[in-house]
């Protein structure tokens, strides 16, 4: 049996790290000269939106501003455009995208390619956090969001544009904690009436058909892998083009510096515009109503009251596109997690003439030293410690099949948003955490995934691009079953201990 060269049972570890003194950074915009990332960078095309609406002159006016051009802030530009269409009006909506690198540069270009939900795991902690009913639609958003994204794939027939693969999902226990804790979450779940006719266990012996020599059992459930920056042009190309009645931009290469109000200027000058805030960047400003917030990890900058661990964390994540030493066949088409969701992983599908396979392996943060990256908002640097532990990471545990010693043909990091309770922060933004919202009147966010965004972030888009929408045609909102109520920022207070 082979040892294993990664860190465990460090999640307890890393979550106690969170609140540390003297960790805290100060809030900052996504840097100029990020780490290239094999979603954005292995080819010359590959990003055909990359400097859209970069030169020329900036849209001025938009009923609605969004910042962040990752999943959410696209998602959201697509939901729009299909709620605008359902409206009867023959009213005209200006949407703007401002980003402030290249088109789906941050974390959604830099993640690790899957889109899995998660069937049960965790489901014991968040019932005695929250009860059944959030438990149950902790995981009820991720099947909505999953089941939504394959849906809208298939029917606009985009599976072979967006590398999309149908492999399912293997959950390695590498302790046995680990895996008497699934155990008991899978009993906690099928207690509360969860359907999990498809879970899978498997023995330590049978995954040997997998090629892993390492003394743990497995989880196999549901689950897919993709090309993250392909879906995100897809839905933008989708949101350009679903309505004439919603006119969309893009403006890359263009931060958002600060935000101003305009009704402070209209109570000093009625003839004021009749917006509600100014957007300053580098090539100007624009006048907008409403402000969408989809930054993630660099909410802060903009929102100096949500940066930190009350709100939201930025921490470095690290990933690197590794050979196979063997064939496809003798490995798997399959999205794999271990180590507690420390590392991820899959085989991508091969090129015309490849002998072995490209992995797509992220993780190693765990081996990153004590402070486990949090509060490194720079994606231009690489963490040499969490770099050694994913060089040794597939090596370990498929011995033969992963070369020991071979470089990995690109190696890339990425900024995500952590918050303390590891759920995004979905709604308007609100001044304090008892729900006062007056003072950012217009302004909605949608952030901080810890990690977890793929499967959540385009429908947690969809609950603030209906908020809008709904508070435009003057409409009361109403939250869809598949919700967890502490998502909302107006509700998280009453969730939070």
């Amino acid at each position: 049996m082979s040892a294993f060269r990664v860190p465990t049972r460090h999640l307890q570890f890393v979550n106690s790290a969170f609140t540390l003194p003297g960790l805290q950074k100060s809030p900052s915009l996504p840097v100029s000269n990020p780490t290239k990332s094999f979603w954005l960078d292995s080819a010359p095309d590959v990003n055909p939106l990359a400097n859209e609406g970069s030169k020329g002159p900036l849209t001025q006016d938009a009923d609605i501003c969004i910042i962040g051009s990752g999943i959410t802030g696209v998602s959201a530009a697509y939901h729009m455009s299909k709620i605008i269409a359902e409206r009867p009006t023959e009213t005209t909506f200006k949407v703007v995208i401002l980003e402030a690198r290249d088109f789906c540069s941050g974390a959604t270009g830099r993640n690790g390619g899957h889109l899995c939900p998660a069937v049960f795991l965790d489901f014991k902690y968040f019932e005695s956090k929250y009860g059944t009913e959030e438990a149950i639609k902790s995981l009820a958003i991720e099947n909505y969001t999953v089941d939504s994204i394959l849906r809208y794939i298939a029917e606009e027939n985009f599976t072979d544009e967006v590398d999309l693969v149908a492999g399912g999902h293997i959950t390695l226990f590498v302790t046995e904690e680990e895996y008497a804790e699934a155990q008991a979450d899978f009993e906690a779940a099928k207690k509360a009436g969860l359907p999990l006719n498809d879970v899978e266990w498997i023995s330590k012996e049978d995954m040997h058909a997998y090629g892993v020599d390492f003394p743990g059992a497995s989880l196999a459930t549901k689950g897919h892998n993709l090309w993250p920056l392909k879906l995100v042009t897809r839905l933008y190309n989708s949101a350009k083009s679903h309505t004439s009645r919603l006119s969309l931009d893009l403006h890359t290469r263009t931060p958002v510096t600060s935000i101003e109000s305009l009704q402070e200027a209209r109570d000093d000058n009625p003839t004021t515009s009749t917006r509600r805030w100014k957007l300053n960047t580098p090539r100007g400003f624009i006048s907008t109503s409403y402000v969408f917030h989809a930054t993630n990890a660099y909410t802060g900058y903009l929102l100096p009251h949500m940066h930190g661990p009350q709100g939201i964390v930025p921490t470095r994540g690290q990933v690197i596109a590794l050979r196979a030493a063997r064939p496809l066949q003798d490995l798997t088409k399959k999205a794999w997690y271990a180590n507690e969701g420390f590392e991820y992983w899959f085989p991508r599908p091969m090129k015309l003439g490849e002998e072995f396979p490209l992995c797509i392996l992220g993780g190693g943060r765990s081996a990153a030293g004590p402070t486990f990256e949090w509060f490194e908002s720079d994606d231009g640097m690489y963490n040499e410690d969490a770099g050694k532990a994913l060089r040794a990471c597939l090596p370990d545990l498929f011995p033969g099949r992963y070369e020991e010693g071979r470089e990995p043909e690109m190696e890339w990091t990425g900024i995500m948003g952590f918050t303390k309770m590891k759920d995004p922060f979905v709604g308007p933004v609100l001044e304090n955490s008892l729900g006062t919202s007056d003072k950012f009147k217009g302004q909605y966010v949608s952030v901080g995934y810890s990690g977890h965004g793929m499967p959540r972030a385009f429908s947690c888009a969809l609950i603030v691009s209906s908020m809008i929408i709904a508070e435009m045609f003057e409409e009361t909102w109403e939250a869809p079953a598949w919700l967890p109520e502490r998502y909302l920022t107006t509700k998280r207070h009453a969730f939070e201990h």
